[in-house]
């Protein structure tokens, strides 16, 4: 009969088996966490189980159980606290070595570039193309706006404007957009 025997759950085992869903819930309330507080609750258990393995004498195993479930979720709490001050630190102290002095003369350069360029594809486009396309994408004005000022139909000024952004894409080489929406 020794093998029916130590195929019998423990004192611990069956404790732990009658009062685990109720250490989840509490290391739940406790951690925040479901997936955090079965990891806390089967260190527990794992823990209880070793100190009955060393023979300690427990008076009260539900009571020892709940107050190391206790114990590991603030201990838990506690280094999840520190590890997000050290990330904090880290941030910080990264942040401070960097610093924005501005644009780089490269950036600077390729700007002036990028805006020179520009300037001819729309000095290429004819007069109404180049007025309608300035102020819609310039100057911000509507399509409506850009209409009465040119004496031209909305339909129009939508079209001039999206032949102008379509050569100027053309010209610098940008990547294709909808054309369609100015």
């Amino acid at each position: 009969m020794v093998g029916y025997r130590d195929s019998m759950p423990s004192d611990t085992a069956l404790l732990f088996m009658q009062h685990r869903r109720a250490l989840v819930d509490y290391a739940t309330r406790l951690v925040g966490s479901r997936s955090k507080a079965e990891d806390v609750v089967q260190e527990a258990w794992i823990r209880l189980h070793a100190a009955m393995l060393e023979q300690r004498t427990i008076a009260e195993p539900k009571a020892y159980l709940y107050r190391i479930v206790h114990n590991l979720a603030v201990d838990g709490r506690g280094a999840v606290a520190r590890e997000g001050r050290i990330i904090k630190a880290a941030e910080v102290t990264e942040a401070d070595q960097v610093s924005f002095s501005g644009p780089t003369p490269e950036g600077i350069t390729l700007y002036r570039d990028e805006l020179r360029r520009l300037q001819q594809a729309m000095a290429e486009l004819p007069p109404r193309t180049r007025i309608a396309f300035q102020m819609h994408r310039l100057g911000g004005f509507k399509l409506r706006e850009i209409a009465l000022h040119l004496k031209i139909s909305v339909p129009t000024a939508h079209k001039l404007v999206v032949d102008g952004l379509r050569h100027c894409r053309n010209r610098l080489e940008w990547p294709a957009g909808d054309d369609t929406a100015p």
